[in-house]
């Protein structure tokens, strides 16, 4: 335990997501050290992103505008949409340089223990995006985890009506990966998105 602000301060970085304890000292007593003008600036950017960053009201990924920087780029394909879970997907996705269409970020993905359900997630928009008829393909790439997995079932579920296509990003082995190593899920998962090559 440190004194007053000091603690607050580590209480405070504690609270960060991956900031355990320890790290959140670290990082404290790094900040004690390091030049006020450095300091300064961090703390003007955490004020500026609070102020001008919000969320895309077409997608839900960040933007500093009413729209983000894919919505607004006309070159898109809007007949596809890749479904996320959260903005930090996007630009997993995009560093692939293989998806040219737009994306919907959920906010998160269903999970009934952690008590997000449906309805605490951005499916309602999404369903309301796909009415016009402009989307021909919907790319679910939630996380290949539980909760993901529930989540791309139950929109799969919900928009099967609709008759789109609906296809799910391809799990399985990772490239430098060994099979005795592969536990049953994602071998299972590797043998059903098996593709030709010969």
């Amino acid at each position: 335990m440190y004194e007053g602000i000091v603690q607050d301060l580590i209480d405070e970085l504690g609270r960060l997501p991956g900031i355990g304890p320890k790290s959140a000292q670290r990082i404290a007593f790094h900040l004690l050290s390091a030049d006020p003008v450095d300091v300064r600036r961090l703390a003007a950017t955490l004020n500026e992103i609070k102020d001008k960053v919000r969320f895309c009201r077409t997608c839900f990924n960040v933007a500093q505008a009413e729209l983000c920087r894919i919505c607004a780029d006309h070159r898109r394909d809007p007949a596809q949409i890749c479904v996320v879970e959260e903005p930090k997907d996007v630009v997993a996705v995009e560093r692939t340089r293989e998806f040219r269409g737009r994306y919907h970020v959920l906010g998160g993905a269903i999970n009934p223990i952690g008590g997000v359900g449906p309805d605490d997630l951005h499916i309602r928009e999404l369903i309301a995006r796909l009415a016009d008829g402009t989307v021909t393909e919907l790319i679910l790439a939630t996380d290949p985890n539980t909760e993901g997995e529930v989540t791309a079932s139950y929109l799969a579920r919900q928009i099967a009506p609709m008759g789109l296509k609906v296809t799910r990003l391809a799990s399985g082995l990772p490239m430098g990966g060994d099979l005795e190593w592969a536990d049953e899920v994602t071998l299972g998962r590797a043998f059903e998105g098996r593709r030709v090559v010969a």
